[in-house]
Parts: C-alpha cells; sequence; structure tokens
C-alpha cells in the first residue's frame, strides 16, 4: 500500500463548511482507505491506498462529503512520494524560516493548469513576492508585512480562481508528509 494526502480545499475557514476531524476520519475509512490521520483542523488527511489513480480517489473522497457532509469541497490527492518530490525541488527562496517571509504551496486541483492561473493573476508584485511552478503546484512566498500589496495575495481568494486551488504553509506540508 502507498501513502497518499488529500488536501481539502476551505473547510473550517471563518466558521464556514464545518467537518469536525473525528467526522471525517471516518469518513475516508468508510472509502476502505487504511491508517487514516488528520492533520490541523484544516482537511488535511493522511492515508494508506492500494489505489494509483489521484484522480478517482479525489472523486470519491468529494462523492463521500457531499453525501456525509452536504458540502460540494474540491479535493486534491497526491501521493505522498510525489509531494516528498515536490519538496525536494523547492527553490532556495522557499521556506526557509525567515519570519519577515511568508511561505505557501499552492496545489492547482485538476484539470486547471499553471498557465490558466498564472493568466487570471498575472505577475507576482516584484520585491514583494516570488512564485515557482513545479508539477502541479507553485511555490509562493511573499513579504508578510505587506501582503496587501501583492498580486497574489487578494486573487488567490478570488472565486474564478480560488476554487481551483488549495493553499498549505510550508510548515503544514513538511509535517504532513512525516505522518
Amino acid at each position: 500500500m502507498k501513502r497518499y494526502i488529500a488536501l481539502l480545499r476551505g473547510i473550517n475557514i471563518s466558521g464556514k463548511n464545518k467537518i469536525a476531524m473525528a467526522d471525517l476520519k471516518k469518513g475516508f475509512e468508510g472509502l476502505s482507505f487504511q491508517d487514516v490521520k488528520t492533520y490541523l483542523n484544516s482537511g488535511n488527511v493522511i492515508f494508506s491506498e492500494e489505489e494509483r489513480d489521484t484522480g478517482m480517489m479525489a472523486e470519491r473522497i468529494g462523492k463521500m462529503i457531499k453525501e456525509r457532509f452536504g458540502l460540494d469541497i474540491p479535493v486534491f490527492v497526491t501521493e505522498r512520494e510525489t509531494l516528498r518530490d515536490i519538496l525536494d525541488h523547492a527553490p532556495a527562496w522557499w521556506g526557509n524560516g525567515k519570519k519577515e517571509i511568508y511561505d505557501n504551496l499552492i496545489f492547482i486541483l485538476p484539470p486547471t493548469t499553471f498557465f490558466e492561473v498564472y493568466e487570471r493573476i498575472g505577475e507576482p508584485k516584484e520585491g514583494l513576492e516570488k512564485i515557482m511552478n513545479y508539477r502541479d503546484v507553485i511555490f509562493w512566498s511573499f513579504d508578510l508585512k505587506h501582503y496587501q500589496k501583492t498580486n497574489w495575495w487578494p486573487r488567490t481568494a478570488s472565486p474564478d480562481i480560488g476554487m481551483k486551488l488549495t493553499i498549505r504553509t510550508a510548515n503544514t506540508v513538511r509535517k504532513i508528509i512525516t505522518i
């Protein structure tokens, strides 16, 4: 069995799309996933499975969430080893622990592509933020003091593109690959 990570977009944020992690874990176990664990209260689920089609897993999980919780939640699924490879290809400026810089990993939900995201959001604001695409993610770092002046901050949350992305901090991503 391989280890997988499911990232649910937009749950338990500002009192919206509430799902208790214990109930979510039971839902995953009901799909016959093994060794299910959750991390934080924001929809990070780690599990084992023999199936290798992450797209099919994401569909099954999305359907379960709709049926069990009544929510339409976009789901991103990746193999843990794929996420390790992504982190191995992080740019030197990303996730290096500088307190004034906020480091995120943007997961692009299929079938959306990096080029579609970039076309909608545009260039990062020079001197305030940096991006780099690798596989189906975007490394994104920005100056924490000036986040409101960045180009990507408001646009990653806009309805036209925000539903096609799910974002995690560098620390969260590093933690979930160890679970």
